[in-house]
């Protein structure tokens, strides 16, 4: 039974796509008629629309790339320095990720390269990773083979190179962003205005500023091209064709994306809810919709075998709520239509859903060995004030600015360049919209196959409304968590642009409000055209003066002490010693030198979070032969102690590293409402410089700066106090 409904929702299929093939022509055939256009005319018509939108695509994508390479050199003047300098412009997990892409330069065939990531015990002293799974180095791995087969060597450095890549992604994602509002609204005008908000509001909409290549910035712009694909597809009326190209673009880019960054199940799974509740709202097609997560469940079944068995995905939220979907859906299959239970079941499909979806997750994580994101859970408790916790790397996260709710600075930026009012007034207008056709799905009235511009339903396209709901719920986060408005504010400005630019949605408004005095197809189709004319006009005279002076405005990024530093360790340092210090100066010691290091400022470990904390406690108050324990323990020759965090004076007390060490330490005393620090030892990093026992017996100082404190960990150590 189940084989034979199931060819005959392919025949269904089918039909329906040999049957909108067949109509369209004829139905643009009777409009073209009544207009007294011929066939000929119209399609010269539609070719030019479609060619100068494609270009303006492709060359809004280009432009914003070349931008990027641009105020990059103005801000770092990457052609005028030297290598080493260059690298230091990677700070933290950046420098990480770029090391391991030169190590795969440097291997003798990338075949060995690659072994030696899988198997490298070169990196972390006493450890041995495989660095591709556990940092997801995909994107370096296909920098690596890219540079060494195009025979760019003798052409361009591999920095360039490396970087190059990342910024013409940049540019694809811009383009991904342009077509997107282009499909949802009809005019490329809408695609073009999507652009100018995304690079106004570049400090709120990407971090490629602040790190070139971090997983999210080489994975986003598969995302984009996915959505785009997405909006396509979810499209009534739409040709066999067209459809098919649509599907396989899904398919490969949300491919692609999952293998780009571990996180990437996370923004699926909340992709896949949004289509969820627009699949329960019966406001698109099931079949597409299932479709969908049966290209979910392939991503994450190819992913899981090429991943080296990546159990997260298999304990991820997005396979439970796919199951759980593609479960309640057969158990709506097989039960009669029109009977009792089929109606309990409709009325409760959500509930069912999310019972199913909870009760495989939580058998998915007893049954399915995994570590993964342990700390994340323990995090979202203390987070949501469900917990309290002295822990110094639970803290340490909260007090991220990227996990705080996000500043009122933020929502200043977004107001000042007209996006935020114009997000709110058409994300208003289509809520509205949405709600009436649910409403009107509930009392039986079905949807209707063509909406046209009179009707000024706007809720009834099901593109429109999965918009709708994933801004929504992107929205939610990035109220939670700064750091998530990245995934945010590129859709913000695609869904303004495209609302200021519909005439749809005019005359949505324009129905509610009953114009009579004009006539509202007119009225819309004007104000379709005018309002982002005028907001286009007016963001070029406030904004583009600002980022050409950008651009001309020669900016300098220069670290001496750093320098100084990296160059002695080259020199002086043994080609054996390992050095420990905070995460961040270590990514950039293990990039620049290649010495072996005994953290990294990586947060997907356990063991590596439990190092970094007992290696922070250079910054405690604890004795020296307490740190001397903790250091050799992991066989570190070498101690890099930094002032900026010896002698940090930060904004918010409570949120400096020594304060936090302090509390987990239970060095903090509460008197009268004031919190002190108390502890029989003096704070580590400065009584070491005072070069008195017992720290002259453990350390020994071999170089420094102002701002670096190089000691030598002494072998062999008198243990008397």
């Amino acid at each position: 039974k189940m084989s034979s409904g199931a060819a005959d929702l392919r025949q269904r299929k089918k039909q329906n796509c040999t049957e909108s093939d067949k109509m369209a022509p004829e139905e643009r055939n009777k409009e073209n008629s009544k207009l007294g256009r011929s066939p000929k005319y119209m399609l010269i018509q539609r070719f030019a629309k479609l060619f100068f939108g494609c270009l303006a695509a492709v060359t809004s994508g280009m432009m914003y790339a070349v931008y990027l390479s641009t105020y990059h050199e103005r801000k770092f003047w990457f052609s005028s320095r030297q290598e080493l300098e260059r690298e230091i412009t990677f700070q933290g997990d950046s420098a990480i990720y770029y090391s391991f892409y030169k190590e795969l330069l440097k291997a003798p065939s990338f075949e060995r390269g690659v072994y030696e990531l899988t198997h490298n015990n070169k990196t972390i002293s006493l450890k041995t990773i495989n660095a591709v799974q556990q940092m997801t180095l995909y994107p370096e791995l296909i920098a690596s083979v890219l540079y060494q087969a195009s025979g760019s060597e003798e052409v361009i450095e591999p920095v360039y190179f490396y970087i190059g890549i990342v910024f013409g992604l940049q540019g694809i994602y811009v383009t991904a962003l342009f077509v997107t509002s282009w499909v949802m609204s009809g005019t490329w005008l809408a695609g073009l205005l999507t652009v100018a908000w995304f690079i106004i509001n570049r400090t709120d909409t990407t971090r490629i500023d602040y790190s070139i290549p971090s997983r999210e910035n080489w994975a986003l712009p598969y995302f984009a091209c996915q959505v785009a694909a997405l909006t396509g597809y979810l499209k009534k009326n739409l040709n066999c064709s067209a459809e098919k190209f649509c599907y396989l673009l899904v398919s490969a880019s949300t491919y692609t994306f999952m293998m780009m960054w571990e996180y990437s199940h996370y923004l699926l799974f909340v992709q896949a809810v949004s289509l969820f509740l627009l699949d329960s709202f019966a406001l698109a097609q099931t079949e597409k919709v299932h479709e969908v997560y049966k290209i979910y469940l392939f991503s994450l079944f190819l992913g899981y075998l090429l991943q080296f068995e990546n159990s997260a995905l298999l304990v991820s939220p997005l396979l439970s709520l796919v199951a759980a979907l593609m479960l309640s859906k057969c158990l709506q299959m097989n039960m009669k239509k029109g009977t009792f239970m089929s109606r309990l079941l409709k009325i409760m499909y959500i509930y069912l859903v999310f019972t199913i979806t909870v009760t495989l997750n939580f058998l998915l994580k007893m049954f399915v060995p995994h570590k993964e994101n342990e700390h994340l859970l323990k995090f979202i408790e203390v987070k949501l004030g469900l917990n309290t916790t002295k822990n110094f790397t639970m803290n340490w996260l909260l007090c991220q600015e990227s996990l705080q709710a996000p500043s009122q600075d933020f929502f200043l930026r977004l107001t000042q360049s007209s996006l935020l009012p114009f997000y709110i007034l058409v994300l208003i207008i289509c809520l509205f919209s949405v709600t009436q056709v649910i409403f009107r799905r509930i009392c039986g009235e079905p949807l209707k196959e063509t909406v046209k511009l009179e009707d000024g339903r706007i809720g009834e396209r099901p593109e429109i409304v999965y918009h709708v709901i994933h801004t929504i719920l992107l929205g939610c986060l990035a109220m939670c968590l700064e750091g998530t408005k990245y995934l945010w504010t590129p859709y913000v400005c695609m869904l303004a642009a495209f609302g200021v630019c519909s005439p749809e949605l005019w005359m949505t408004l324009f129905k509610w409000l009953r114009l009579k005095a004009v006539h509202p197809i007119l009225l819309a189709l004007i104000l379709s055209m005018a309002v982002p004319t005028i907001i286009g006009f007016s963001l070029w005279k406030e904004f583009f003066p600002r980022i050409m002076t950008e651009l001309s405005e020669l900016q300098e990024f220069y670290d001496p002490d750093t320098v100084e530093l990296m160059t002695w360790i080259k020199r002086q340092a043994p080609v054996a010693a390992v050095f420990a210090g905070s995460p961040q100066l270590m990514g950039v010691i293990k990039l620049c030198t290649g010495w072996m290091v005994s953290s990294l400022p990586l947060y997907n470990d356990d063991d590596l979070l439990k190092r970094n904390e007992n290696i922070y406690q250079i910054y405690s108050k604890r004795s020296a032969e307490d740190i001397y324990k903790i250091l050799t323990s992991y066989k570190a020759n070498f101690l890099v102690i930094e002032d900026s965090i010896c002698n940090e004076v930060g904004p918010v007390r409570g949120c400096r590293v020594k304060d936090l060490l302090d509390i987990a330490n239970g060095h903090v005393v509460c008197e009268e409402g004031d919190s002190y620090a108390y502890s029989k030892y003096g704070r580590f990093c400065h009584e070491i410089k005072m070069n008195y026992s017992p720290y002259v017996n453990y350390f020994t100082r071999v170089y420094w700066n102002r701002s670096y404190f190089v000691y030598r960990i002494n072998t062999v150590i008198s243990f008397q106090s």
